[in-house]
């Protein structure tokens, strides 16, 4: 979902400056702090990303999943698939 925001423009005599405002759900979202620093990086003309050095660490971490020790084919050899779609699995014994 994206946050539509104008960009303004303030001229001086000397200078100018240039504005994007955040929304507050975003910044609160973010959990951005007053006066925190960022670093704006631009991809290409049609994407600005912001980046930020210091930002809080995630609540949620993304782990490998456990193996499971109740696996139907726990200690079973992996089957591949070989070029022409024969199985590499072990050959099995003839009669």
């Amino acid at each position: 979902m994206g946050f539509p925001t104008k960009v303004q423009l303030i001229k001086r005599k000397a200078s100018e400056q240039w504005y994007i405002n955040f929304p507050s759900a975003l910044a609160q979202a973010m959990e951005f702090s007053r006066g925190e620093t960022v670093e704006w990086l631009i991809e290409d003309k049609s994407l600005l990303a912001l980046r930020r050095p210091e930002a809080p660490p995630t609540v949620l971490k993304k782990t490998l999943p456990a193996s499971s020790t109740s696996s139907s084919n726990s200690g079973a050899a992996p089957r591949r698939s070989a070029p022409g779609g024969a199985s590499t699995s072990a050959p099995k014994p003839s009669p």
